[in-house]
Order: C-alpha cells, then structure tokens, then sequence
C-alpha cells in the first residue's frame, strides 16, 4: 500500500488509522532519511494506541516504553547502531514478538539482520518535496 501524505498532520492520521490494525506482537521496520517524519508517524500510532506521554525519538537512549490504553509500544532508534548484534546485546530484541506491545524501529535497517526471518511490517517513507511524503507499507517476511 503506498499513501502520499501532504503534510505532517496526514502523516500522524495515516499512523493512526494504520495503529487500528494492530493486535500486539508485531515488528514495525521504519525507514526513511533524516527529516522524512519517521517520530511523526510514530506519534500517530502512539495515540491511536492511547499513549498519553509525549513521544520522541529515543536516539541517545535506543528505546522508549510508551504505555498505551490498547498495547504497550516499544519505540526503537537504530540511528546509532551498526548491526543486530548491537541490538542484541543491548537487550533490544528482548521484545520482539511480545503480544503485549508492538515494537517500532526507527532506522531499521541498520539492525534488520536482528529480525531476519521474523514477520516485520515494513514501512518506507520517502521525502519527496518539502511538505509532500509518500509512505509505502508492506507486510510479510523480511527477506535478509
């Protein structure tokens, strides 16, 4: 599925729409170029998930737990790590698959050898202009 979003406010309702599918144990592999709105789509799923906390990219702390009224959302910035060996040692992999939450991962390509052959939701967002974003969400096997 791809949606070409105009603006943050689109990108934040896309997340939000897109939340409401969620059961609880999914992967969610974000990527996108700095500046693409990866936290935007982030803070959309949060609250259609019913985090209440405010929600930001956990770049120097690698992950943050946001509690939400639905799933717990265990929110990922793989900026700084250089393969899923960091992941693993550092205790991220910890959640995969748990159903009581959902993992996201910003910059998930730099730790996608960590869930190598787990089902991921893989979500593309591409920068086309300075306002104008086009999302692509694609489900099944990460192949890596």
């Amino acid at each position: 599925m791809i949606f070409v979003s105009k603006n943050e406010q689109e990108t934040f309702d896309f997340a939000g729409r897109f939340a409401k599918s969620l059961k609880g144990g999914e992967i969610i592999a974000l990527n996108g170029q700095l500046g693409a709105g990866k936290t935007v789509f982030v803070k959309g799923l949060c609250r259609a998930l019913g985090v209440k906390d405010e929600v930001l990219s956990p770049t120097f702390t690698l992950m943050q737990e946001h509690v939400g009224e639905k799933l717990v959302v265990w929110h990922y910035d793989a900026y700084r790590l250089s393969g899923g060996e960091e992941a693993y040692m550092s205790g991220l992999t910890d959640y995969f698959g748990d159903k009581s939450g959902v993992c996201v991962i910003e910059w998930a390509s730099n730790i996608e050898d960590a869930f190598s052959g787990l089902d991921a939701i893989q979500i593309s967002i591409r920068r086309i202009d300075e306002n104008d974003r086009e999302i692509e969400v694609s489900d099944g096997k990460n192949k890596s």
